[in-house]
């Protein structure tokens, strides 16, 4: 099986970013997505340099923090913030979506990089409204996508043809995380050729403790993923650590 262990929220905050890239170095996590729009991103683009074996995507985000373009109001509050929370996203406009998302990716490639593949913060890609034009966005780059059949939509009849894993986790997630419960995520996507399993491993600063109501938790996901038996078990069964450049 090819394993691909994405960290998300790169780009959140240097705490975070720090703790990705240990994930990487000193563990299993071999690509991580970036938040454009996120005070942390430009550490996050330099230490990425650092690091080139660790693949580098986009989180796209209409969830966290500000808005990259200036009129975008069905997506945003009083104070121009993007709108806490999903309820908002049930009436957004597609057009200020596509546009934001454009230019959350023209960022990135601004960067001088090209994104290994799309995924999005809180999984919205995975909304009915918006799935459309992410897979829009993927085709018009030649980009995979985080599969996103495993949250609320199905896969139509229309569905361009991006590239994705053929499966995904998000179980490891919450209070409840161990070395025990990462090798059963694993065991259990074992008869899949390609399979990825999300994560948020990270240090604790402020940015995080006083941003995000899931700060602690990074910490013991940052432990487990560093963890030498979860290193081993990967070894003895022979599971294939990769990005998402390397998947079919």
């Amino acid at each position: 099986m090819k394993l691909i262990v994405n960290a998300d929220d790169f780009g959140y905050s240097k705490g975070v970013n720090l703790g990705i890239v240990e994930a990487h170095v000193e563990g299993i996590v071999t690509s991580a997505t970036t938040m454009m729009n996120m005070p942390g991103v430009e550490h996050a683009f330099r230490l990425a340099a650092e690091n080139p074996k660790l693949g580098m995507g986009i989180h796209l985000v209409l969830t966290c923090g500000a808005p990259l373009e200036s009129h975008v109001p069905t997506l945003t509050d009083s104070s121009g913030k993007f709108c806490r929370g999903q309820a908002h996203l049930e009436d957004v406009s597609p057009e200020e979506v596509e546009r934001e998302f454009t230019a959350q990716l023209e960022r990135f490639f601004r960067m001088g990089r090209r994104p290994t593949h799309i995924d999005s913060h809180h999984h919205v890609h995975a909304r009915e409204a918006i799935l459309p034009i992410v897979l829009r966005l993927a085709e018009r780059h030649s980009l995979p996508v985080r599969y996103p059949w495993a949250f609320e939509t199905e896969r139509g009849e229309h569905t361009p043809k991006v590239r994705t894993t053929e499966s995904f986790s998000a179980r490891f997630y919450g209070d409840d995380v161990s070395v025990e419960s990462l090798i059963g995520i694993i065991d259990g996507l074992s008869g899949s050729s390609s399979a990825e399993i999300m994560s948020h491993p990270a240090y604790v600063d402020e940015e995080l403790l006083t941003g995000s109501s899931y700060a602690r938790q990074r910490t013991r996901e940052l432990q487990i993923l560093t963890a030498p038996e979860v290193k081993e078990y990967i070894k003895q069964k022979r599971v294939q650590l990769v990005t998402f450049n390397e998947i079919g």
